[in-house]
């Protein structure tokens, strides 16, 4: 399967490399990210190469889609991620988006998802797509909202962690 490379109004989408590690140990390490996704002991610049390795490239290599890099496309700033997972924890493959705090909350993160989501519908044939969040991570759950997902349950991937929101979008009906 090619590398995918998406092209929005605003945006490029590609997937992560090596050359992508110092923005990946930033955006890893913003606070938001640790308060909500959780702290993937990324230290150093080395710590972000093995995570975009045994991360998204090793889902590229099993599944043919992962996490994407977001850049502006006026000047190919990296900006954040997003794409679709798939994790053994759930039986769909699931939406996931992170952007650095200059990005947030104008637009990017809704433009981003919009052609990952049309992407994996139309050309991966996903029929149903999942995302998990943070109860608290009202921001999120309002892009949810606007992209179509709609909530369905409290979900908890393995006992003894944290109770997440679920949400669903059936791609057959958008």
């Amino acid at each position: 399967m090619a590398p995918l490379s998406l092209e929005t109004s605003h945006l490029q989408i590609r997937w992560l490399d090596f050359d992508d590690a110092e923005f990946i140990f930033q955006l890893v390490n913003d606070p938001d990210w640790i308060r909500f996704i959780g702290d993937k002991g990324v230290s150093n610049i080395d710590d972000a190469r093995d995570y975009i390795k045994t991360g998204p490239m090793e889902m590229y290599r099993e599944h043919g889609f992962g996490l994407n890099r977001v850049a502006l496309k006026e000047n190919d700033k990296a900006i954040g991620i997003c794409g679709i997972l798939q994790r053994e924890t759930l039986p769909e493959p699931d939406l996931g988006f992170a952007f650095l705090p200059d990005y947030r909350r104008q637009g990017y993160a809704f433009e981003a998802s919009t052609a990952v989501l049309e992407h994996g519908h139309a050309i991966l044939g996903l029929q149903r797509i999942a995302a998990i969040l943070s109860p608290q991570n009202m921001i999120s759950a309002n892009l949810l909202g606007k992209l179509g997902f709609s909530f369905d349950r409290n979900y908890q991937a393995e006992p003894n962690t944290d109770i997440l929101d679920l949400y669903i979008m059936d791609m057959g009906n958008q």
